[in-house]
Order: structure tokens, then C-alpha cells, then sequence
């Protein structure tokens, strides 16, 4: 009680809101942000009301972003920086870091294949333009393989889940909880991790008008979530029951996840700009994009106080 009496007095006095109560409507991944601010207890008494929306990948997401049905949401660095160089109305607003091991190529359990060498020639499943797609091309980059050596099978997360049940592919390159979900209740194997590959950024995103007509919410949104997101490094068990009751799936599975991602909130430094900016040079390269991106001008560091004062739970 008193840790929540704390924090509604920290999030209420640190930011200003106007007499009438708005709608900030948020996008969530797999019940991400939301899961772990609900464990957390920081979403009560918001001074405003957040509309959530659920979404299978970043891809639709950023669909929705750019359609104006959200304003803010949570996507990796590859489809950020996909939606960014389309000319989508987005900005990344604080960046969340993690340990890289739950984004992976994965293998069926009695599959022969045993590391990246053996994909050569065959078929992996992943989303285009997602942190799935980058992993392979950065693994295909460090063989000096071409885009020829593999084939790549570009399905949306659930009929990337069906292919790869039913072996139409050999590898589904994935992220998390599909990576927790797949070692844990099927015993997949990760052949390849994106650690020393790519820099495993995702970012809280939002569109520029509501950066503007909505900074108070979404620096109190920010502020929250950067509480929720140090105290689940504390609470995993916490966290995972919290995750595996909103999603409906095992808590062995979030608890997997949870306990090796060490998922945190920073603010938008240069190293996280550097970060981007190697994300976009690999798409470049690749010919995904065909201009070019700057990553200073597609980052917002004006949220860097917002999470400077979240508060400790």
C-alpha cells in the first residue's frame, strides 16, 4: 500500500495535466507493457484513460500508428526503422534494452539442423522488415553469404507458428514470448541468438502530433513504464504470473522469457542513436530501404527527464 501510495504521489506531482480527462491510446504487443505495469501496480489513479489495442508484431502496429487508430506504442529497432524510412508519422520517444537471446532462429526439436552453416539452402520463416528479418541478414552478413544462400519465408508471427509446426519451413526466425513459447511447450532449439549480431533495441514510439497534443500523457505514460519496467527486474515471478493470466499461456513460458531478458527502460542517448543508425545501415545495405535514414532525426530526446524521475517501486 504505501509503495503505491509513493508512486501515485511521485507520477501525479512530477507531471501536469489539464482539468478534462483525455484518451491515450496504446498499442501492446502480446500484452507487453501492459502486463508488466499492471503487476507492477502503476496503472492506477492515471489522470487520464489509456485505450489499449493489442497486436500480434510491430508491423500492424505501426499500420495502426500511421492510420492514427493508436498514438503510441512499443516496436523492435527493424520494423521502427522499416515504418520510419516508408515515411510513416513516427518517433521513437525512449528505447528499451535487453539481453539479445530471445530473438532467434529456431529448429524443430528432432530437426538435424544444428547451427546457421546447415541453413544453407533452406527455407526460414520471419516477418519482413522485423527484428526477425534483420537477425538473418546480419547472420548472412557475418558468413558473407548472399541473400541466394537461403530462402525466406516472409509470414506474419501465426502462419509463420503453422508453417513451422508443419514443417513447410525448416527455421522460424522469431522473437519474444514466440521464442519462449516454442523452446518451453514444444522444445524448439535456438541455432542462432542476435547476441554480438544486432543491437536488440525496441523502442516506445509515438506519432509526432501526439508528441505535441498529448506530451503530458505520454510523459507520465513513459514515467510509468520505466517504474514498472525496474521493478520487474525484482518481481520476475511477479511479472510472469501477471503475463501468463492476460495472454492465457503457461507461466513457465513469460517466466523462460522474463528471467534472462532483463528488459529496462533508457532514455535516448547517443549510444542508442548510434544503435539505430547501425540498424539502418543494415537495412540499407540490403536494399530494404533505398534512402538512406539519419537516426537523429527520427528519435525524440525531449522524454529524457520524464524517465529520469520514475520513481523506484
Amino acid at each position: 500500500m504505501i509503495r503505491l501510495l509513493l508512486v501515485a504521489a511521485l507520477l501525479a506531482g512530477s507531471i501536469e495535466f489539464g482539468a478534462a480527462q483525455t484518451v491515450l491510446r496504446v498499442g501492446d504487443q502480446k500484452g507487453n507493457a501492459q502486463a508488466v505495469m499492471e503487476a507492477a501496480g502503476v496503472l492506477r489513479n492515471v489522470p487520464y484513460r489509456i485505450e489499449w489495442k493489442e497486436f500480434p508484431a510491430a508491423a500492424p502496429l505501426l499500420e495502426a500508428l500511421s492510420a492514427g487508430a493508436i498514438e503510441t506504442g512499443l516496436v523492435g529497432d527493424a520494423p521502427f526503422t522499416f515504418a520510419a524510412a516508408a515515411g510513416a508519422p513516427v518517433k521513437a520517444i525512449a528505447a528499451i534494452r535487453q539481453t539479445r537471446e530471445g530473438l532467434a532462429v529456431l529448429v524443430p526439436e528432432k530437426s538435424p539442423i544444428r547451427n546457421f552453416d546447415d541453413l544453407r539452402g533452406k527455407k526460414i520463416a520471419t516477418g519482413r522488415g522485423s527484428i526477425g528479418h534483420q537477425l538473418i541478414l546480419a547472420a548472412l552478413e557475418r558468413k558473407g553469404w548472399s541473400a541466394n544462400d537461403i530462402q525466406i519465408a516472409f509470414l506474419a508471427p501465426s502462419d509463420a507458428k503453422v508453417a513451422y509446426t508443419q514443417g513447410s519451413v525448416d527455421a522460424w526466425s522469431t522473437w519474444e514470448p514466440y521464442v519462449s513459447q516454442e523452446e518451453v511447450l514444444f522444445k524448439s532449439r535456438r541455432i542462432i541468438t542476435s547476441e554480438g549480431l544486432t543491437p536488440g533495441l525496441s523502442f516506445q514510439v509515438a506519432r509526432p502530433d501526439a508528441i505535441r497534443d498529448k506530451r503530458a500523457e505520454l510523459a507520465d505514460f513513459v514515467q510509468r513504464l520505466t517504474a514498472a519496467r525496474a521493478w520487474s527486474l525484482n518481481n520476475v515471478n511477479s511479472y510472469a504470473e501477471t503475463w501468463g493470466k492476460l495472454m492465457n499461456i503457461p507461466t513457465a513460458v513469460p517466466l523462460n522469457w522474463l528471467s534472462r531478458a532483463r528488459i529496462r527502460i533508457t532514455a535516448i542517448d547517443d549510444g542508442v542513436v548510434a544503435d539505430e543508425q547501425s540498424t539502418i545501415d543494415l537495412y540499407f545495405r540490403w536494399g530494404l530501404i533505398k534512402q538512406k535514414l539519419n537516426a537523429s532525426d527520427i528519435v525524440d530526446r525531449s522524454f529524457t527527464e520524464a524517465i529520469a524521475k520514475a520513481p523506484e517501486l
